[in-house]
């Protein structure tokens, strides 16, 4: 079973989506890292401001890395950005991203101060809801930044993924052998 789901995976990885998802979930890690680290830093050891700005804050601080890394490096665009068809939209879906961790640190705030916590376990609840505040959108936003940064037809990923190449690579790993000999 768990060699099957690696085959699915390396079959979708060897297809132009599964390197874009691939890409994306490294920006969004790189993202994370960028606003929940400057989020620790202002609201769990500075206590710059209270939950909801710091929370903000953070979220700001990682908007500019995440729209270049996703726009260079998942997507492959280079040159000028399109306003109304790149930047808008990827605001658009930040801002959604920001309103929802800021609702929902404000819930963490609520939940915190109702079951008297010390600032160490209101800190790992607010990190935790800004987690859950950026996950509910990950996908969505995927889905359409995907069709606005590269568009690529339904029968070329199907055409993709039952490539020569890639059912070689599964034939290899399903016999338990290395990837190295397979051509990519």
């Amino acid at each position: 079973m768990l060699g099957d789901t690696v085959v699915r995976l390396w079959r979708l990885y060897q297809t132009p989506l599964g390197k874009r998802l691939f890409r994306y979930t490294m920006v969004s890690a790189v993202a994370t890292t960028i606003s929940l680290g400057t989020l620790a830093i202002v609201y769990g050891v500075f206590r710059v401001w209270t939950e909801v700005p710091s929370t903000l804050f953070a979220n700001l601080v990682a908007v500019a890395p995440s729209y270049y890394l996703n726009r260079n490096w998942a997507w492959g665009k280079s040159g000028r950005s399109h306003v109304t068809r790149e930047v808008v939209p990827f605001w658009v879906a930040s801002v959604a991203g920001i309103l929802l961790s800021i609702l929902t640190s404000s819930e963490a705030r609520d939940f915190s101060l109702a079951h008297h916590l010390h600032h160490f376990g209101s800190t790992v609840i607010v990190e935790g809801a800004n987690i859950f505040a950026f996950g509910v959108l990950w996908v969505l936003k995927f889905m359409v930044f995907n069709r606005l940064f590269h568009v690529t037809p339904e029968a070329e990923l199907e055409e993709e993924l039952h490539h020569p190449h890639t059912a070689e690579a599964s034939q290899v790993l399903a016999a338990g052998g290395s990837e190295e000999g397979v051509a990519s």
